[in-house]
């Protein structure tokens, strides 16, 4: 995401220039795939080159120092590099996040990753790898990037989620009831961050339209041009899908379930009595 923001710029700055790839290609004595290339985020681009370009284009200082910044942060790994053997379909997905503007997630089985407790995702994690076994290292990485993750709801990053959570998530126990009290607790906690927006969807409600958990992520426009929105399944292996049509549509089912949703407000007093009521330790 990082280098396709790049790309835009560079690309958009050679547009105001007037300029075609061929006749930067030629002044710079590249080719004009070379440079189509990197407006395209297919190959990475040196420093030194971004200023040979920008000079061509004859853009000013200040511009030079953002293109500059912007390109050492494309060529810095994210976090997620740090975490060694991490599946590439999971590392896609945590760049992905990692850039979105707003996310909007239903889920009718459990809470979602960037919502849940230490004890409430060891508890999954274990789950699973009772089914699928795995080295303990893996279980602590995945947890751990897990919760790294969560750093994307607080200052400064604080990215907009909207979430509908099935009343059924919150009965359904993971762990035991310390764990799920816990749980119950965190929700109501993150409920009232100014860039999040909780909402039940109760078990009286219709549930005709409603899909497998689900994320859409949407990333904010880069020089005017848009990033197709990508929709994220929990899935083996993980589904990442970046198509238009696919986006619309789970973006058209996520209102669908929020018109038939409880308000922000009624959510939180569902959560709060159904913590006391049946996750009593």
């Amino acid at each position: 995401m990082r280098r396709r923001r790049l790309g835009v710029a560079l690309r958009r700055m050679r547009e105001d220039s007037d300029l075609s790839t061929e006749t930067v290609g030629r002044r710079l004595r590249w080719s004009a795939s070379k440079v189509s290339r990197i407006e395209t985020a297919r190959i990475g681009v040196r420093e030194s080159d971004i200023k040979r370009m920008l000079k061509l284009y004859r853009a000013d200082d200040h511009a030079l120092t953002e293109m500059l910044a912007l390109a050492r942060e494309a060529a810095s790994p994210g976090w997620w590099a740090r975490f060694a053997g991490l599946p590439q379909d999971q590392a896609a997905y945590c760049a992905l996040e990692d850039e979105a503007d707003v996310a909007f997630a239903y889920d009718p089985q459990w809470v979602p990753g960037l919502l849940q407790t230490e004890g409430y995702a060891r508890c999954l994690i274990l789950g699973w790898a009772e089914i699928v076994p795995a080295p303990e290292a893996i279980i602590e990485r995945d947890l751990q990037v897990r919760l790294k993750r969560q750093e994307l709801l607080r200052e400064p990053r604080s990215l907009r989620l909207s979430v509908i959570l099935d009343e059924a998530v919150l009965l359904h126990r993971i762990g035991d009831a310390k764990i799920m009290r816990g749980q119950l607790e965190r929700l109501v906690e993150l409920a009232a961050l100014p860039n999040m927006e909780l909402r039940i969807l109760p078990l009286d409600a219709d549930h005709s339209a409603a899909l497998q958990a689900f994320t859409l992520l949407e990333f904010a426009p880069s020089f005017e041009v848009t990033f197709p929105a990508v929709v994220h399944s929990e899935s083996h292996p993980l589904s990442l899908v970046q198509d238009e049509t696919v986006a619309h549509e789970h973006r058209r089912v996520f209102d669908w379930l929020t018109r038939r949703s409880l308000t922000p407000a009624d959510s939180v007093t569902l959560i709060e009595r159904t913590a006391a009521r049946a996750w009593r330790a």
